[in-house]
């Protein structure tokens, strides 16, 4: 048990959550903290508590999901230690994740699903604002493109290229979110219009498919936002002869993996690391099985958090090679205990 001081409730909490199935707390202070704990604790009621911080040696969030009965020590962590308002801490990459991360417990508590039984914690280094961003190169402006475009747009990223030959379906507006009003319209074009307007980027779209032919000698690092896995091995064998880094997601309902490649360092690409070969030859000895990192053939909300997330994590790679350092490879499981 745990006890964490100060003065918890307040009668207008009352009026204000009532028909609510699941409180969600991502303030940055430690009053509203204990009002929302108490207020789970007493109805009861979930409270998914989710934030990022900041300090001098290494900058993080943490996530966990309240439940009566899970009065445990590890709610002090979550407990901000400023009681009142102030500057916000924010992180632009690491709140996509958090909001992802979120959304997926929620989503588990409204579909009687299990959530997290631990504080689901990241931490890193504190990394540098970048300072300049290079020409990038994002494959596929379908769900794992459209939060890679956030994110590289937050961070102050503009010279982006689109690259998809795709158009809207109205079966990619659950998980697309930046193309709601864009059906029947090119992929690449409508996310870059979109950023643009939004950020005031110079992004653009290119209609082309990516094959053996693509060129990629205008882009620094190319980030591979594909889910089809034939696609995925070209990338890799273009980025591994053309010696360009290359950022490469993938996802399905329950997991997703992020995978670097940098010519400057030894190591395989994505798809040698991954096996993606090996995958497509044996589809293809059974053609009937589709691959799961297609969300098209796995309608589920749960694509929708899982894509966010590992997206948030490939521009969190990004930022990491723009600092000097290695970022170091993503295996998220949604159903793990150690989700990464």
């Amino acid at each position: 048990l745990v006890q964490v001081e100060g003065f918890f409730s307040h009668p207008v909490l009352d009026d204000v959550f009532t028909g609510c199935q699941v409180l969600i707390d991502l303030s940055q202070y430690g009053l509203a903290n204990k009002l929302l704990l108490t207020k789970g604790h007493r109805d009861p009621l979930p409270v998914i508590r989710g934030f990022v911080y900041k300090q001098a040696d290494q900058h993080g969030f943490k996530i966990f999901t309240y439940l009566r009965g899970r009065e445990w020590q590890e709610l002090e962590q979550l407990v901000s230690p400023r009681n009142l308002p102030g500057p916000p801490v924010d992180d632009p990459v690491l709140d996509i994740i958090v909001a992802g991360i979120v959304l997926e417990e929620t989503k588990n508590i409204l579909m009687g699903q299990p959530v997290s039984t631990e504080v689901i914690a990241f931490q890193q280094p504190p990394l540098a604002p970048l300072a300049q961003h290079p020409p990038i190169c994002v494959v596929g402006a379908g769900a794992l493109g459209n939060f890679i475009g956030l994110g590289l747009a937050l961070l102050g990223a503009t010279d982006i290229t689109f690259m998809d030959f795709d158009v809207v379906e109205l079966t990619n507006l659950n998980r697309q979110v930046f193309l709601v009003d864009a059906l029947g319209h090119n992929k690449a074009q409508a996310l870059s219009a979109r950023l643009n307007q939004l950020f005031g980027l110079s992004s653009r779209g290119w209609l082309v498919a990516c094959d053996r032919d693509t060129d990629f000698s205008p882009y620094h690092v190319v980030f591979d936002g594909v889910d089809n896995f034939e696609t995925r091995i070209i990338l890799s064998e273009q980025c591994q002869t053309q010696q360009k880094i290359l950022i490469s997601g993938g996802s399905d309902v329950e997991a997703g993996q992020v995978v670097v490649y940098d010519p400057a360092r030894p190591g395989p690409t994505p798809a040698e690391l991954l096996g993606l070969a090996e995958i497509v030859g044996q589809r293809r000895s059974r053609p009937h099985l589709h691959p799961r990192a297609s969300c098209q053939y796995r309608p589920d909300p749960a694509v929708i958090m899982t894509n966010q997330i590992i997206a948030g994590f490939m521009v969190e790679a990004y930022r990491w090679l723009l600092n000097g350092d290695q970022p170091v490879n993503i295996f998220y499981e949604s159903g793990r205990g150690k989700k990464f």
